[in-house]
């Protein structure tokens, strides 16, 4: 009894040292031969002659189960729920800095499976740009070495040097490729097929690519509009946002000096109006739609002022830049005279636009407020 307590003792100071709640058995045993050498030598004593190993081997076994049972209670630990080693190294691979894997990409990265042919989502892709590891997005092939083999997986006839490691199947038969930085499963390669000049195929899988395109970001085609409406806190804050609305700027324009100043507007000898300058995209928004904004976030009936502020720099005005914005402006206020509105907006040629100072950029949103005199009303 004491012999064996001895023991137990030894399987705790074995568990401790591997600092887990869930090691397989033969950790047990193997951390029971290493750290109790002592008990090993005694037990080899037993018996005599040729059985002396064997019958030392069956105390051990004796022993090893007291121990296991012992350590288990002890501790609070099932052996039946331990973990396996693949299990252990997998959990290892999954703390470094790797991408989060579906469990089809699990299947075919980590336990080395393959996706069914002409399944896979870069079969036939013909885009220009790189093929990365899904699992650590390292470099591997280029779009340059892909050819169309009609085998039904992604097919490259080189890889992008020291990028992906050969390694023979355990069959014997075929080699495997893995990525050289994460060792995941790409697929095999294939020689002296004759499908190219290089005569290397690279047989992959898609799902252990990412495609990175080389195709220059196409930039949306932008247009500008100018409005004057009052205070340009306000309007700024109603177009910044709209759908399609790129960029909002509050400044000052349709004056007689260059780049004045907030406080060189507001004594109204400038001929400057405080509006604001819209970057859009006129794929998501159309300037007609901006200005029938414009003529409900304000009003546009009068004259010099806007709500309790006056001036002529808080005149309603609409600065065109070419006779398309123009006639739309012409055709709105038509529309709201035969409405019964007596519009006072001017029509002016848009001149050089003078961005405001900063503390005036996005004005309500830095300070949490809300429009005092714009407020929405639907005109059209």
């Amino acid at each position: 009894i004491s012999f064996i307590h001895s023991t137990s003792i030894a399987a705790k100071k074995v568990l401790a040292e591997q600092e887990t709640n869930s090691k397989g058995i033969g950790l047990y045993w193997n951390g029971f031969m290493k750290q109790d050498k002592k008990y090993l030598k005694m037990i080899s004593g037993f018996g005599s002659g040729s059985g002396r190993w064997f019958n030392g081997m069956l105390v051990c076994a004796a022993l090893t189960l007291a121990q296991l049972f012992l350590a288990s209670c002890s501790t609070g630990i099932v052996p039946e729920n331990a973990e396996s080693s693949s299990q252990q190294k997998q959990k290892k691979e999954y703390n470094m800095s790797y991408n989060q894997l579906t469990p089809e990409e699990e299947r075919v990265i980590l336990h080395k499976g393959t996706e069914m042919p002409f399944t896979g989502k870069y079969y036939q892709n013909k885009e220009k740009g790189t093929y990365h590891c899904r699992r650590c997005d390292a470099s591997l092939f280029r779009s340059t070495n892909k050819f169309e083999s009609g085998t039904g997986w992604p097919s490259f006839d080189d890889a992008i040097p020291g990028a992906v490691k050969q390694v023979p199947d355990a069959d014997g038969r075929r080699t495997e490729i893995v990525c050289a930085n994460c060792g995941g499963h790409l697929g095999h390669v294939f020689f002296n097929e004759g499908m190219t000049g290089k005569n290397t195929r690279h047989c992959v899988n898609s799902v252990s690519l990412d495609f990175r395109s080389e195709a220059p970001e196409v930039k949306p085609e932008t247009r500008k509009a100018v409005f004057a409406g009052g205070c340009f806190w306000g309007v700024e804050y109603h177009f910044s946002r709209v759908r399609g609305v790129l960029d909002v700027k509050s400044g000052y324009t349709g004056g007689d000096i260059a780049n004045p100043s907030y406080k060189q507007v507001c004594s109204g000898r400038t001929g400057h109006a405080e509006a604001v300058e819209i970057d859009y995209d006129p794929q998501q928004v159309s300037y007609e739609t901006l200005a029938k904004l414009f003529f409900e976030i304000h009003d546009p009936t009068q004259v010099n002022r806007q709500g309790p502020d006056r001036g002529t720099q808080y005149r309603s005005a609409l600065f065109y830049s070419d006779e398309e914005q123009k006639r739309t402006a012409e055709k709105l206020i038509a529309e709201l005279r035969a409405k019964g509105y007596r519009v006072a907006t001017t029509l002016e040629k848009a001149e050089t636009f003078w961005p405001a100072e900063d503390y005036h950029q996005d004005y309500y949103d830095k300070t949490g407020h809300q429009p005092y005199c714009h407020i929405y009303t639907k005109r059209f």
